[in-house]
């Protein structure tokens, strides 16, 4: 009757979108340094919305372990980033520009993400 229920409860929570008791949902492990300055780059944001908005996905969706060796960190003009960064259409044009004028696309984003 326990097993029973045991599984019934997990049928439940899984459903409803619930979250497992090992790890809570799958939260995508990185080091300290890199979920630094995941929440680092969040400053960068647009406006006060997309900052807090920014702050609240990093930390839904990382969590402090080993470091992620695929995650794409890049320094450039004195700034850090990891991941994909979210652009404004302002941004996304600037860099865009940028990278024609011959501006490594990486940079030219990570310089109108911070800049723009």
């Amino acid at each position: 009757m326990n097993k029973i229920a045991a599984v019934a409860g997990l049928v439940v929570v899984t459903a409803f979108g619930g979250t497992t008791a090992r790890d809570g949902f799958d939260q995508h492990e990185v080091s300290e340094e890199q979920y630094r300055t995941l929440i680092a780059q969040c400053r960068y944001a647009d406006t006060s919305k997309a900052r807090a908005e920014c702050r609240a996905e990093v930390k839904a969706t990382y969590r402090i372990g080993e470091a992620d060796t695929s995650l794409d960190c890049r320094t450039y003009s004195g700034v850090s980033v990891c991941g994909t960064l979210k652009l404004s259409r302002a941004e996304r044009k600037c860099a865009e520009d940028s990278a024609k004028q011959g501006l490594p696309f990486r940079r030219a984003e990570v310089e109108c993400y911070v800049f723009t």
